[in-house]
């Protein structure tokens, strides 16, 4: 076992798909995109639809690109989603009208949809043709770790641009640099890892297919369980984060308030957050990294709702933290979910593995991006109704509570598995 380990760290295409992931997240203004948008006189009803936006054409695209990637070739897929981000990139660093950010977002909102569940399709695919395929939550924590190294690097590095740069808008120029690299290396792989199956798109023969890709995978329970667990998880976590976040925020602003009575004061801020979301990703990077040691003690499937599970009882423990105004037990705790979180995303990759059809996998993760996006849409506004007249500290007691209700019916035993 351990000479397979060392034959996957040492193998150079594992190293590509290594590298793609720590370019892809070198986003420099992730951390300052919303203090940017309010420096370019937008309002937050103004920022609110561009982010909108982003999330609609994301929704919307994100299965009709993963059947196209399943169809027509995940190297061009992945080529033409870099192309997407480049343009956008264009859009914010020229921008200087509303509209100029409403395109800048739409094309944005292209790349991530074309992105999202194409790339761990080709990886799937070359495990299979290296003979690793049973080591999926090995090989996509190491890839993943590197994925969140490089949204430290961005985080740490955005703290210089944005504090020497002539001005802001800048940084989504450099922006660009990593991901014209990022279009190279994938341009490298191996065709065999494009598995297209068609030469020239027809619409009719897109959407027929499309309807029996789908058919198939509504009707496949297993793999129905697998993705509504994933989905709902990622959902939960991304609608309840803001709510943890705006601690977080709050303290760190709070602790640098004398510095935002001059507009260059602001650069404390900045550097707290750089240094916050750097931390969270190391952190993170390596419990992703290591995840899979933990299939030496159980399978996939059961850590899959184990760490479900976790998640409801720690959101019972904030719940109470909440209640009794423990500002350094709730950050402590947004920290370990953070990091449960992208421990998770490895161990869901080994086990929807199984239960896949070969050619629908960038379909099969575009709809578990879908899903993620609906639960989200479905939960914010249930949760802010449940926070407001209520409490959060009840909000947070009655999602534990119901995760430990629902994940009992989301269990797939190891024995069912069907390698295809």
């Amino acid at each position: 076992m351990s000479q397979v380990y060392k034959n996957i760290k040492n193998d150079h295409q594992i190293w590509k798909f290594c590298f793609y992931g720590l370019l892809k997240n070198l986003k420099f203004f992730e951390p300052y995109l919303l203090i940017y948008l309010l420096g370019m006189g937008f309002n937050l009803f103004k920022i609110g639809i561009l982010f909108s936006i982003r999330e609609v054409i994301t929704y919307i695209f994100e299965v009709p690109s993963g059947i196209f990637a399943d169809h027509y070739g995940k190297k061009k897929e992945l080529m033409i989603c870099f192309t997407f981000y480049i343009i956008s990139f264009v859009f914010f660093f020229i921008g200087k009208s509303f509209y100029n950010f409403v395109i800048g977002m739409i094309f944005f909102g292209l790349g991530e949809a074309f992105r999202s569940g194409t790339h761990k399709a080709m990886i799937y695919t070359y495990l299979e043709q290296k003979g690793w395929f049973e080591h999926k939550a090995f090989v996509y924590g190491r890839t993943r770790s590197f994925s969140l190294i490089g949204s430290a690097i961005s985080a740490f590095l955005s703290i210089l641009f944005i504090l020497n740069l002539p001005s802001a808008r800048w940084i989504f120029l450099i922006c660009i640099i990593p991901y014209i690299i990022d279009f190279i290396l994938i341009w490298s792989y191996p065709d065999s890892l494009d598995e297209r199956r068609y030469n020239v798109l027809n619409l009719k023969k897109f959407f027929i297919e499309s309807f029996i890709q789908l058919k198939n995978i509504i009707f496949n329970t297993s793999l129905n369980k697998i993705l509504i667990s994933s989905s709902l998880y990622d959902g939960i976590f991304k609608t309840i984060k803001d709510y943890i976040q705006l601690i977080l925020k709050l303290t760190i602003i709070t602790s640098a308030a004398s510095s935002l009575k001059v507009l260059e004061g602001e650069n404390m801020v900045k550097i707290y957050l750089g240094i916050t979301y750097g931390i969270f990703y190391i952190c993170s990077s390596m419990a992703s990294k290591n995840v899979y040691k933990l299939n030496k003690i159980t399978t996939s499937n059961k850590l899959l709702v184990v760490s479900f599970d976790v998640m409801a009882i720690l959101l019972l423990f904030l719940s109470i933290a909440i209640k009794n105004n423990n500002i350094m037990i709730i950050i402590g705790i947004f920290f370990v979910l953070y990091i449960l979180k992208d421990a998770r995303r490895p161990i869901f990759v080994d086990v929807c593995g199984d239960y896949m059809e070969k050619n629908q996998r960038a379909t099969v993760l575009s709809v578990d991006s879908q899903l993620r996006s609906l639960f989200t849409v479905i939960f914010a506004p249930i949760f802010g109704f449940v926070a407001d007249h209520y409490s959060i500290g009840t909000l947070f007691l009655l999602i534990g509570i119901l995760i430990l209700i629902v994940n009992r019916f989301l269990y797939v035993p190891k024995q069912s598995l069907q390698i295809r």
